[in-house]
């Protein structure tokens, strides 16, 4: 089949017919159950038995030693980046390619995005580029990287799995290890995926998960802090609960923290929906497969696969037209939303937008070429049975 503007909205309509959202969540009666529960005990805010189950969840699913639940993914996110040590006026390495939630993260800590390329093998950062861009602008001194053009520090790297496929962990370790930067893994996207048998999340010295209410696994609203130190969980724990000390009746706090931790019903609903990750996985990647069958045929279009060594949760199915057919990339989203299939591009690379147009950046051709030429398709997972 030649590819139109048309022709993704024609074989969407043959494998999903009756058109679609992008990702819906799946809500029955066991989370109703939850949430009635909570609603009953009259535990509803941010204190209650719930968060500490969904927290107990979600380390044992992932297998990370410690679960820190928040208000949401950009929350847990910016307390990464500041349990990691980031500073106002340091620089954060972050990919262009990312949801906006990446860059403000690090605004919010007074600090500034150092926009990196992304590896079209895996949509996330490139880390061949990132090696190389280090070591012709970093410079190691006192224990710390600093970028020799701007005089500023770098604080970290921060490495998102782009619509659930796991970027390339290792070489992407090896390299923060070698300019002594902290690695934080931005894994909103991607509970439930697997780096060479190992969850994702596992390999930062911190890592943000989202359950945002099209995401997997959805809370209403949250997110949640992984970690493997006990020393920095309990900093977590202490930073997103106003950095309250403990005391049975007094208020007082040690430092300027946040009202960031989830609140018990969210939790709940949280909590039931871990219940069902397992099977939520399993019909999306069968949603994936059929998509992977039905285009198959289709010239000028591809749809993209799991890198290998990983196992991808699928959270958003990702199509890439060939760059001679990227001309047609607004037309076909036109189509398909006309018919019925939401559709969309992905985000717009942070530094073509305004307030980040003048952050610090490597060459950012690729991320610029997968934008130009990425249309996600409908996912969720009661599309199949």
């Amino acid at each position: 089949m030649t590819f139109r503007a048309h022709t993704i909205a024609g074989v969407l309509a043959q494998t999903i017919p009756g058109g679609a959202a992008l990702h819906e969540p799946e809500i029955g009666g066991a989370e109703k159950a939850r949430v009635d529960e909570c609603l009953r005990s009259g535990w509803v805010s941010t204190a209650g038995p719930f968060v500490e189950r969904f927290e107990d969840a979600l380390a044992q699913y992932t297998g990370a030693n410690h679960a820190i639940a928040c208000v949401n993914g950009t929350a847990a996110l910016h307390a990464c980046l500041l349990l990691a040590g980031t500073r106002p006026g340091d620089e954060v390495i972050i990919p262009s390619l990312t949801f906006v939630a990446t860059a403000n993260a690090v605004a919010y800590c007074g600090a500034t995005p150092h926009f990196a390329d992304s590896d079209e093998d895996t949509l996330g950062l490139d880390p061949a580029k990132l090696a190389n861009h280090l070591e012709d602008i970093g410079h190691i001194t006192k224990g710390n990287c600093f970028n020799r053009r701007s005089g500023n520090r770098i604080a970290a790297v921060v490495c998102m799995h782009a619509f659930g496929h796991a970027a390339d962990l290792d070489r992407l370790a090896e390299t923060c290890r070698h300019y002594k930067l902290p690695l934080i893994e931005d894994a909103a996207e991607s509970l439930g995926s697997f780096y060479k048998g190992r969850h994702t999340g596992l390999d930062g010295v911190l890592s943000a998960l989202s359950f945002n209410g099209n995401k997997i696994v959805t809370s209403g609203g949250g997110g949640a802090i992984l970690t493997g130190g006990a020393e920095l969980a309990e900093k977590a724990r202490h930073l997103t609960t106003t950095a309250k000390k403990p005391h049975p009746w007094m208020f007082e706090h040690d430092q300027v923290g946040f009202n960031y931790r989830l609140p018990n019903i969210n939790a709940a609903l949280g909590l039931a929906q871990m219940e069902r990750l397992e099977d939520f996985l399993t019909r999306k990647r069968r949603l994936a497969m059929r998509y992977k069958d039905a285009f198959a045929g289709v010239e000028g279009v591809r749809f993209f696969e799991e890198p290998e060594d990983r196992r991808s949760n699928y959270w958003l199915n990702v199509l890439l037209l060939e760059r001679e057919c990227a001309q047609h990339r607004d037309a076909a989203l036109k189509a398909a939303n006309e018919q019925g299939f939401m559709a969309r591009p992905a985000w717009t690379p942070m530094h073509m937008l305004d307030m980040h147009k003048d952050c610090a950046r490597m060459n950012l051709d690729t991320a610029e070429d997968i934008f130009a030429r990425l249309i996600n398709i409908p996912s969720s997972p009661a599309l199949v049975s």
